[in-house]
């Protein structure tokens, strides 16, 4: 079971919820605050209609990339469908469904943007302040300014906004297209990245976010 702080209430306005993304950002950690990852944890969230989120989490060995854990849950949307606050729609099935977990994940790997977000708060910061784990955001469309890496599995270049470097467009198989990876919470970028491309040894995707997304179609 993954315990969830509450930090602030889900039942707010717009406004709440920007001064909301302000406020925690400020406990995002940007460093390698993490020990051995052995247990690494896909999020999803699929949707059965507009008002019906399904939160879906799977557990792999980070070796094997056998599912040793799976969480799923439907949870009532009331948050409004509003670009960069999309955690307020999503956080809260994804939190329920980590708290149904029986085995502990060492980092999230979320279906989304961490620091590549306008107020560097995303959904895969905002799981990871509130679990306190080890978090990262890989979203399978951009946020940002780049320009597209070499060809071959293991090319990237960096995602800025704003001057700043928020993520990097990472090439997961050769000639395929890449995906968009960004911190969390207590990693690294170049860490971050290490880990996406190890979770992805056939396909685009990681495993994590292959195995989460399957399991919410079949949910």
């Amino acid at each position: 079971m993954v315990r969830v702080q509450q930090l602030h209430e889900w039942a707010v306005t717009e406004d709440e919820a920007v001064a909301i993304q302000q406020r925690l950002r400020e406990r995002v950690v940007v460093s390698d605050d993490h020990g051995s990852i052995n247990r690494v944890a896909g999020l999803d969230v699929a949707y059965r209609d507009p008002d019906t989120a399904v939160g879906v989490v799977t557990v792999l060995d980070s070796e094997s990339l056998t599912v040793l854990d799976q969480a799923v849950v439907y949870e009532q949307i009331d948050f409004p469908y509003v670009s960069g606050l999309f955690a307020f729609r999503e956080v809260p099935a994804l939190t329920r469904a980590l708290e149904r977990l029986t085995v502990e994940p060492d980092v999230l790997i979320c279906d989304g943007h961490g620091l590549a977000h306008p107020r560097r708060f995303g959904l895969a910061a905002h799981l990871g302040v509130l679990t306190d784990l080890p978090s990262i955001g890989v979203a399978k469309n951009s946020y940002g300014e780049f320009t597209e890496p070499g060809p071959a599995r293991g090319d990237w270049s960096p995602v800025t906004s704003d001057g700043e470097t928020v993520g990097r467009v990472l090439r997961t198989q050769p000639e395929v297209k890449p995906i968009y990876v960004s911190v969390g919470h207590r990693f690294t970028l170049e860490s971050a990245c290490d880990l996406v491309l190890h979770l992805a040894p056939r396909y685009r995707l990681p495993e994590t976010t292959r195995t989460a997304d399957h399991l919410g179609r079949i949910s």
